[in-house]
């Protein structure tokens, strides 16, 4: 659990920091699917265990 948290923290920085720069655009875009693929695969892990 404390992997996908820290990989949501980190996408999240990524997508706020492609938003602030001007260029990274991409930068942003990129870190908003990682950071929604990773909340979607920590769920699915979550019920799994359930």
């Amino acid at each position: 659990m404390g992997l996908i948290v820290a990989l949501l923290v980190i996408w999240l920085i990524l997508s706020i920091l492609g938003f602030v720069v001007k260029g990274l655009l991409w930068l942003a875009i990129i870190g908003l699917v990682l950071f929604v693929a990773t909340v979607v695969w920590g769920w699915v892990k979550r019920k799994a265990k359930a």
